[in-house]
């Protein structure tokens, strides 16, 4: 008989790092487009799985000299291959012992919804009436929630108590009937320091308007997300001014982005693993959160340095670089 316990010691050994169970009834009331028995009615158990951002991949862009890392291995990578790989091989555990299960994993380019919860114009219908329109999107951060992992802060990024920021999150279904963990209800997490809007550097994180959702008994907020600021400034891009042209997106048919001064590029890189280009190192969600939350010594995962140890830096677009000096010989 497969158990709970036996799941989350297969799963951490094949390389999850946090694991909680939810019960499909905890959806209940969930919109159509992001309710999980939309994609298996019969599903017993949802288990979501946490994949730690390693805080080294971080330090080059808090140092100003290695970009790429954070983008590949702390989340392109993470996203496009260690999390499926992993959760397939959950799944086939527990395919052997003859329970059905889908990795949803951290991937939804197919969603029928947009970023806003909408569904998209013209782009899929139900198959039959009383059927979500092709893809249902799991909630990734609430599916987190209500497996009992731990809480969504106010930047909108999920918090646990291992890890604070540091996670990017996969969920799964199985009809194999596992004891479910208790949503969390420890020490709440995120203290509204607003750290996470100080730093965001497109102010796309909004300090007084929020999004409120009821799940399961529990009311959750997290600020008004600004996406579209948040897809420029996250790729190192600010507007231009009016009259104003810019190459920093021009690959991308953009002509009104410039590098801005959390990018040291001319213009905005390769992306990595599709979409993997966070060129702002999530300044304000994650690395301002991390560092705030360490302070407050309530993060499991405690390393011997603090993380930041320099100040900011910043690019300033309107001089000149320095001379460089010549490569050793």
């Amino acid at each position: 008989m497969l158990t709970a316990e036996e799941i989350k010691k297969v799963a951490k050994a094949m390389g999850a790092d946090i694991v909680g169970i939810g019960t499909p009834d905890r959806w209940d009331g969930a919109p159509v487009q992001m309710d999980p028995r939309q994609i298996m009615p019969e599903a017993k158990s949802v288990i979501a799985f946490g994949f730690r951002i390693m805080r080294g991949s971080l330090r080059g862009v808090e140092e100003g000299t290695f970009f790429s890392n954070y983008s590949s291995m702390g989340y392109g990578g993470l996203n496009w291959l260690y999390i499926p790989h992993t959760m397939i091989n959950i799944a086939k555990y527990i395919e052997d012992y003859g329970h059905e299960a889908i990795p949803l994993g951290h991937l939804s380019p197919w969603r029928g919804i947009d970023n806003e919860g909408e569904l998209r114009p013209g782009y899929s219908r139900p198959v039959e009436p009383g059927k979500a329109a092709p893809d249902v999107m799991v909630h990734l951060r609430i599916a987190a929630f209500l497996c009992g992992l731990g809480e969504i802060g106010y930047s909108k990024v999920f918090l646990t108590p291992q890890f604070g920021p540091r996670q990017r999150l996969g969920v799964m279904l199985t009809e194999a009937e596992l004891e479910p963990d208790p949503i969390y209800d420890g020490p709440p997490l995120c203290d509204r320091c607003m750290k996470c809007v100080a730093e965001c550097p497109g102010d796309a994180i909004s300090p007084d308007k929020t999004v409120k959702v009821a799940v399961a008994g529990h009311q959750l907020e997290w600020n008004d997300l600004d996406c579209e600021r948040c897809g420029i400034y996250f790729r190192g891009g600010v507007y231009t001014d009016e009259g104003e042209t810019g190459e920093y997106m021009s690959a991308q048919g953009r002509d009104d982005i410039k590098p801005g001064p959390i990018s040291p590029f001319y213009h905005k890189p390769n992306n990595i693993y599709e979409y993997g280009e966070a060129i702002c190192g999530a300044k304000g969600c994650i690395r301002a959160c991390m560092i705030h939350l360490e302070e407050r010594a309530v993060i499991g995962n405690k390393f011997e340095t603090p993380f930041r140890r320099n100040k900011l830096w910043t690019v300033d677009w309107s001089q000149e670089p320095e001379a460089e000096m010549p490569a050793s010989e």
